[in-house]
């Protein structure tokens, strides 16, 4: 390969490590073909996208895109597969998805909101990260439940106040 195509290709993971802000590299040798297409085939229908590139070049573009994490250089030997996806947990649902048919993609790190994960022992608190849209549900939910029990409470006691006032105007 040509210093020109090297360069490209750290150009391009770069631009994806800066447009996606979160990655996960993950260990997918000895797998055959026909797995490694499988893999593709589920990241494509979950908007995942996955590559497969040398470790100097994923750490050159780390190094290009202001990711400076010694942990995350430290995992890069042998084979390296590169996973970027918009919602955070997505590859790390995949990769335990993949798991329970064999024991590869095995995970060497993430990358999410600034902070490095570590190992295959991360996976489980990845799957359970939620994404952003998932968060901002949340919030959305929580602001309503209060205002759904005032409404709640003002529409039962409104038949209350109703059935006294028509109680004592009967009476009176």
């Amino acid at each position: 390969m040509r210093k020109e195509e090297k360069q490209e290709i750290v150009q391009a993971l770069a631009e994806q490590i800066k447009s996606f802000g979160n990655f996960y590299i993950a260990d997918t040798a000895d797998l055959s073909v026909e797995k490694i297409n499988g893999i593709r085939r589920k990241c494509y229908e979950q908007g995942i996208i996955i590559q497969v590139a040398k470790n100097t070049l994923i750490e050159k573009a780390l190094i290009e895109a202001g990711v400076e994490s010694d942990e995350i250089n430290a995992v890069l030997k042998g084979a390296s597969t590169i996973l970027f996806s918009e919602v955070a947990n997505a590859p790390a649902k995949l990769i335990k998805q993949l798991r329970k048919e064999g024991d590869k993609p095995v995970l060497k790190a993430a990358y999410i909101q600034e902070t490095a994960f570590i190992g295959d022992n991360q996976l489980d608190a990845l799957v359970n990260l939620k994404s952003k849209n998932e968060l901002i549900a949340d919030v959305i939910a929580a602001l309503q439940s209060p205002a759904k029990n005032v409404i709640s409470a003002l529409q039962s006691g409104g038949n209350t106040v109703s059935g006294l006032l028509k109680a004592l105007e009967q009476r009176g």
